[in-house]
């Protein structure tokens, strides 16, 4: 196939793009596929060009913002929907109810999946009250990713912490604060690939062990992006030992949030295991991160699924579903709108 890998550039003269860009574009050609790749930041003229010029049969889709709206992936692949071209992962509904945490929650209710008790504290509430859930309290941005606003004071233990921190996302981040119970366990993340027949991962447990002593075991901005932090040097992700039973159930509800949730192609679900071996979901992330040493690719070669045998049933799986919706991947034609005949005046 012709396949254009769509990534996000971080202005508009950025020659430089996410290393897993290549990765993925490596492994498709490995595939014998002909693979371009397409950079955009936040023109849609742009991305209607490119890929008027290139005519993909499937577009692998890694952009996760547009320009500078950090919730631009909705609009992105709306426009794709708009195309009739196929491409990889979640599409605007998807990525709608991952943004929005507290939605996502509730339709984990209705399919009677665990998650923290939680509330949404929105900016313009008249009144807002955390109402019976229990300290601590963890508070994050209710659509934000890439753990923006989780800091060590992210964890809250009265009501005036709870009061103050909700405040900071509103006036720092500019977005509704998602309060919830904090879960105290091990955590793990369990990445699933495919629809109809999905298939979920062997488990990954994030190891909080290397953390100073009385630092919140979370995965905060810190321990992912500042390579010189000590939150970053106290964790690490490794293959989860725990006993076959359990590791069956973290997969099973894996798989659950994903059917719930509605994630396509490929997804990771972030759990937390109690000491009363409870199993609760702390998020879903559809489409996500495809770097191959990150905790996705690393189950999936645990599962016995190298990298370019990976990426490469992604798109085979895009290509699949996108069929079973009644029509081949077709390229993206040139622009054959009708001309109007020009009503003149007297």
């Amino acid at each position: 196939m012709k396949i254009t890998v769509l990534t996000h550039l971080e202005h508009e003269n950025d020659r430089n793009h996410d290393v897993v860009v290549d990765q993925v574009a490596a492994a498709l050609k490995q595939g014998g596929h002909q693979v371009s790749i397409l950079g955009i930041h936040g023109d849609v003229h742009k991305l209607w060009s490119g890929l008027q010029r290139r005519k993909p049969d499937l577009i692998f889709n890694l952009m996760e913002t547009f320009g500078d709206d950090q919730l631009g992936s909705i609009g992105v692949v709306g426009f794709l929907d708009l195309l009739h071209v196929p491409y990889t992962g979640g599409g605007p509904g998807e990525f709608y109810i991952q943004e929005d945490k507290g939605l996502a929650k509730k339709l984990l209710a209705f399919s009677h999946i665990r998650y923290p008790e939680f509330a949404v504290f929105s900016p313009n509430a008249d009144l807002e009250t955390a109402g019976s859930l229990r300290m601590p309290l963890f508070v994050k941005p209710l659509r934000m990713d890439a753990s923006i606003g989780i800091d060590a004071g992210s964890l809250v233990h009265s009501t005036r912490e709870l009061l103050e921190r909700v405040a900071l996302i509103h006036e720092k981040v500019h977005d509704a604060a998602l309060v919830e119970e904090y879960v105290e366990g091990r955590e793990f993340y369990v990445g699933v690939l495919g629809n109809q027949q999905a298939q979920a991962f062997p488990p990954i447990e994030m190891d909080f062990s290397g953390l100073p002593d009385g630092a919140p075991h979370v995965l905060d901005a810190k321990a992912k992006w500042d390579k010189n932090s000590a939150e970053y040097r106290g964790t690490k992700a490794v293959l989860a030992d725990v006993a076959p039973e359990v590791a069956a159930r973290l997969r099973q509800v894996a798989l659950d949030a994903c059917r719930a949730l509605r994630v396509r192609d490929y997804g990771r679900v972030d759990l937390r295991l109690t000491p009363t071996a409870d199993v609760y979901v702390l998020e879903v992330n559809a489409s996500c991160y495809l770097e191959q040493s990150a905790e996705f690719a690393a189950a999936a070669a645990a599962a016995g699924i190298d990298y370019p045998a990976l990426v490469n049933r992604i798109a085979e799986l895009a290509v699949e579903r996108h069929r079973c919706r009644g029509g081949e991947p077709s390229p993206v034609q040139p622009d054959r709108r009708r001309r109007s005949r020009q009503v003149g005046t007297a």
